[in-house]
């Protein structure tokens, strides 16, 4: 392989990932519509699907979470780390994990990762206990939790749907239609 050929799918790679990690940041400015509607949650998967170096994949979007969590965190005028900040973070990680998973990129398999990746997050990160005594720290305050944080994972599987159809989606499509993308089902970063 050479080394035309690596440059060129890394280079795709990380525009992908940079368009769509910048795409967060837009979420600051309309929190009450887009909260929890960001690439992230795409690009564990994406990158757990195509990084042949696994570390790379789960650095990747750790790394993205992170840059990205100062902006956000400075704009709100929050503290970088909180309560729930080490959970959100195990979440993701599992999400790399789950786009490991994905041998064969399509609709269906991408999809279930996708709701598999949500679910990961929804019952992790609304835990009562990470949010002190904002809910009751018992199976009913839990459940509380879960509900009032139903419109926040709807934009989470909004935000999947359109982050992983361009990602997966673009990426498929510039692999069938530049020679340079198509030897390798995985990049090798």
């Amino acid at each position: 392989m050479s080394l035309k050929k690596i440059d060129t799918r890394s280079l795709v790679l990380v525009a992908f990932i940079v368009a769509a990690a910048a795409m967060r940041l837009v979420s600051y400015k309309f929190p009450d519509v887009l909260s929890n509607f960001t690439p992230v949650g795409a690009i564990a998967l994406f990158g757990g699907a195509y990084f042949t170096n696994k570390w790379k994949a789960y650095l990747t979007v750790l790394l993205t979470l992170f840059a990205s969590d100062i902006i956000i965190n400075k704009l709100y005028g929050q503290p970088f780390w909180n309560n729930y900040s080490l959970w959100m973070y195990i979440c993701f990680t599992a999400m790399v994990f789950i786009g490991t998973l994905i041998k064969k990129a399509s609709f269906v398999n991408v999809f279930l990762a996708s709701i598999a990746g949500i679910a990961v997050h929804w019952l992790i990160i609304d835990l009562p206990w990470l949010y002190g005594t904002l809910y009751p720290h018992t199976l009913a305050g839990y459940m509380q939790s879960l509900i009032a944080a139903i419109p926040f994972e709807k934009n989470m599987v909004l935000g999947d749907a359109l982050f992983c159809t361009l990602l997966f989606g673009g990426f498929e499509f510039a692999k069938s239609k530049y020679a340079v993308l198509r030897p390798a089902h995985q990049l090798a970063l």
